[in-house]
């Protein structure tokens, strides 16, 4: 119990200095809001997917993984990006808002050494079953046309001591995964964690070949396009895309062929772009690289700041779509969109380090920060009916971590929350819908 003294307030009334702390409330919540996050993961059946999936044997941590993979994931969701994190959800009675058992941070952190290469293999089909059953509860784009982006990111690491870590072109310590997400929605369809002196496009081809295969699998019927930056140019990926009958756009680097390509554009041929800031002029041009389209947008300052950059900059890309130039060239500008996403995955769902000095402990790290970031995504989706990407921060201000108080009377127990809290509709709207999904058979 913290106490202070009690002498005269100057400002008159019940000031902060005369209040007395005490952490003695058993029946306190500390994070009210995932009673949403529970029943939909109760809804999708995540505890029973993972625990018929993951396979590990007699190997310590074996035992109810569906269970530790919850604790990590609602830990993320309410900000936890270690694995002590896990705590919070232990204290008052938090667990009771939980359709699970909180498990000890000591038995999370052996649970995540115990994994081996198969075992992340594991993991990810059981992700791919829980994204299947999150779509098949309307989620998923059925036969509408799905946008796919790629792209990778750098998760830091401190020490020198995390296996696989290594310094790539950022200069920072850490690890290199390969992450496609969902346009529409900013959800991770697909994750793969590499050593951090991977370049992009080390095992894009196969990355590719699964993906399209994955959201097949899943029941996405229409027209699919990867879009991607220069880091994954590679005629074995652009090869897999057109095996699979994707369609693509795809940056190219400033290699000499690409820019031999470049100066054959007819000066006559670029077309000013209307949507650029005042401070600069765009135009784009389109050509031919190797018998693919190829795209082209040049830029250059204006006014006073002209002199720092006097000479166009050229931006390129390939692509197999047939529409008008300008309007593939807007849409493959949106690709940097994935940047929120990956923003996101590490702001909202622990992602911002990797947490063991075992790779494949980080690799299982790495696919349950995408559960957790695709449930907040499926929470603003089918519970707040969200029709695009809602930013973590928000979602977790407003909707998980509220306070609450578990009360009794009956034999019935009462989840108390805050009066006059601004988003209360929206909440129970929310969990009135969740609560209405089918349970997993």
């Amino acid at each position: 119990m913290v106490t202070t003294p009690q002498g005269p307030d100057r400002r008159g009334g019940q000031g902060v200095d005369r209040l007395a702390c005490t952490f003695d409330d058993e029946r306190a919540v500390a994070n009210a809001g995932l009673v949403l996050v529970s029943t939909l993961a109760e809804r999708l059946g995540i505890e029973q997917i993972v625990d018929e999936t993951l396979e590990l044997g007699e190997r310590p941590g074996a035992a109810r993984p569906g269970r530790k993979l919850l604790t990590l994931v609602c830990s993320a969701l309410v900000g936890g990006d270690s694995i002590d994190d896990a705590d919070v959800l232990r204290s008052g009675e938090t667990q009771r808002v939980l359709s699970h058992r909180v498990m000890a941070p000591s038995t999370l952190g052996t649970f995540l050494r115990s994994f081996t290469f198969g075992h992340v293999r594991q993991l990810d089909r059981a992700f791919e079953a829980i994204l299947g059953r999150a779509w098949a509860a309307g989620a998923g784009p059925g036969s509408e046309p799905l946008t796919i982006d790629l792209d990778s990111t750098i998760v830091e690491v401190s020490g020198r001591a995390k296996q696989g870590a290594g310094f790539g072109y950022t200069r920072r310590r850490g690890y290199h995964p390969i992450l496609a997400t969902r346009a529409e929605t900013g959800e991770v369809l697909h994750a793969r964690m590499r050593k951090g002196s991977a370049q992009s496009q080390r095992g894009a081809e196969r990355f590719v070949r699964e993906l399209v295969q994955r959201v097949r699998r899943l029941g996405a019927s229409g027209p699919l396009l990867v879009r991607a930056d220069s880091g994954f140019w590679s005629n074995r990926t652009v090869a897999a895309l057109e095996r699979h009958g994707v369609r693509y756009s795809i940056g190219v680097s400033q290699h000499e062929g690409v820019r031999r390509a470049i100066e054959r554009l007819p000066e006559q041929s670029w077309q000013a772009l209307d949507d650029y800031p005042p401070e600069g002029i765009a135009e784009i041009a389109e050509g031919s690289l190797s018998g693919r389209r190829l795209v082209v947008r040049r830029t250059r300052l204006v006014g006073a700041q002209a002199e720092l950059f006097p000479d166009w900059r050229y931006h390129a890309f390939i692509t197999d779509r047939a529409e008008q130039v300008a309007l593939v060239e807007a849409d493959h500008r949106r690709h940097a969109q994935i940047e929120l996403a990956i923003r996101d995955l590490k702001e909202g769902s622990g992602l911002n380090h990797a947490p063991s000095g075992r790779f494949f402990a980080n690799a299982a790290w790495l696919l349950i920060s995408s559960l957790a970031h695709n449930l907040a995504r499926w929470l603003a989706r089918l519970g707040l009916g969200a029709s695009g990407p809602i930013v973590a921060q928000t979602l977790r201000r407003r909707y998980l971590t509220l306070p609450g108080r578990i009360t009794r009377s009956a034999r019935r127990a009462t989840l108390r929350l805050p009066a006059r809290w601004p988003w209360r509709e929206r909440f129970s709207q929310a969990l009135a819908r969740l609560r209405a999904i089918p349970l997993l058979a």
